[in-house]
């Protein structure tokens, strides 16, 4: 659509100083996890953006009260009223997001009924909701296939069981986590997610009651309890968003201190970051005066050096922050490899950096250390860069999320006008960026 559209004037390092709030990847689970409590519960530091809208629809037509609290950012989430929705207002409501999904366990236990209607999300390869449809079933749920989706029901209640995951997916270890919780008996989950935002979801389902243990080797194991209450919570930062704006200043030779990232979630990105030759200061904040911790990160002159990089499930080079990174890899010295092992089709984004002037191929073969699950089966999962390339402006399309920030910072850093076309899928996960990006004083405008 038209309007949808950001005239990006690039050439200018960022320089400045931008906030992050909640992790999205944990606050829309945090919410979902309210609908188990019989009291409300209040979530601080939630982003603006549009997973956090979509959770809130969806919670609302279920009967759950969302309410805006005193501070900016805090919700009040009141599940004294959980009611059956009708399958219109769930697609109306849920669009592309794939959160729905996550809804079945608490939904189950509360009204007995759950409905998932055709789930979407961003383009990155199929994304099969088998494991949380497999796992479901292990708790007891039937699953009825419908044209319109899936309903489920629990006719015996949903009891505790043993699973392990084929791979460790993080929305399939949450869909476990919000089922066991109240599910008659004990859970052992194998190869389950770590991620920080998993840990997170632990706690504050560990706040309203649960008893969940989280043991050595992907293990972790869930005991059933009767009830829960709500909880009062101030997520980990967005670890995804501090580390695009650490490479949008790293791409354009600027400067970026980025309140509220924390250091302790973004180890492996920092050393990546350091060994391409990227700066960063960690500020530890001052509480009691009001003085916010964060990093500073900043090209600090002289030539970028090029590496080889696999991303991995965490404690490995998170997926999300190999697009915005690849970036600032088109303006290294020499031959950057990428081998990405999470999702099997997350590198088409490249084409378009290709259209700019980077050098980029594309390879089936998996160039990392390791062979992965996605060798041999014809997904162009390898990327080689480049280095370094004068990125021109051009007229770019945002496929998904992440790729979209990328493009952003392409255009950031080039030299020329470029016209950035689907800049909407940005608000799903990056807040008032467009204020942040003239905070940095990067020139762009609707036109």
């Amino acid at each position: 659509m038209p309007d949808d559209v950001l005239v990006v004037h690039g050439g200018t390092p960022l320089h400045g100083q931008i906030r992050v709030r909640g992790a999205k990847n944990l606050v829309s689970k945090a919410m979902v996890a309210a609908l188990l409590g019989d009291e409300p519960s209040r979530l601080y530091d939630v982003p603006r953006i549009r997973d956090v809208e979509v959770v809130r629809g969806l919670l609302g037509v279920h009967g759950v009260k969302v309410t805006d609290g005193e501070e900016d950012g805090e919700l009040v989430l009141d599940p004294a009223n959980v009611e059956r929705a009708s399958t219109d207002e769930i697609n109306v409501h849920a669009g592309s997001s794939r959160i729905p999904i996550l809804f079945c366990g608490p939904l189950l236990h509360r009204l007995g009924h759950a409905f998932i209607p055709d789930l979407g999300g961003c383009h990155i390869g199929p994304r099969p909701i088998d494991f949380h449809i497999q796992a479901l079933r292990e708790f007891g749920a039937v699953v009825d296939k419908t044209p319109e989706g899936m309903h489920l029901t629990a006719p015996a209640g949903l009891h505790g069981t043993k699973f392990e995951l084929p791979y460790p997916s993080v929305g399939a270890t949450e869909q476990v986590l919000l089922t066991a919780v109240l599910a008659n008996g004990v859970t052992e989950l194998r190869n389950a997610a770590v991620e920080p935002e998993i840990i997170d979801l632990i706690c504050v389902l560990q706040k309203m009651g649960a008893i969940i243990t989280v043991h050595t080797d992907r293990v972790i194991e869930i005991e059933g309890v009767p009830r829960l209450g709500g909880y009062t919570h101030r997520p980990i930062p967005d670890r995804i968003e501090a580390a695009s704006w650490a490479a949008a200043a790293l791409a354009t030779r600027g400067e970026i201190e980025v309140l509220g990232a924390q250091q302790v979630d973004m180890m492996t990105f920092l050393n990546v970051f350091r060994s391409i030759g990227g700066e960063y200061r960690v500020t530890d904040g001052l509480p009691a005066r009001g003085v916010e911790g964060g990093i500073r990160f900043w090209h600090p002159g002289g030539e970028l050096r090029a590496v080889a990089l696999e991303t991995d499930v965490h404690p490995g080079f998170m997926t999300d922050w190999q697009q915005p990174l690849v970036v600032a890899l088109t303006q290294a010295r020499g031959l950057s490899i990428v081998h990405e092992t999470v999702y099997e089709q997350r590198l088409g984004y490249t084409e378009a950096l290709n259209t700019m002037g980077a050098t980029i191929q594309v390879y089936r073969d998996c160039l990392g250390g390791t062979p992965c699950r996605f060798g041999r089966r014809n997904f162009k999962h390898s990327a080689v860069i480049a280095g370094p390339s004068k990125l021109h402006a051009a007229d770019l399309v945002i496929p998904d999320l992440r790729a979209g920030f990328s493009h952003l910072i392409a255009a950031l850093a080039a030299e020329g006008t470029s016209r950035v076309y689907g800049v909407d899928l940005i608000n799903r996960g990056y807040e008032d960026f467009e204020s942040k990006l003239s905070a940095l004083g990067a020139h762009v405008e609707r036109p």
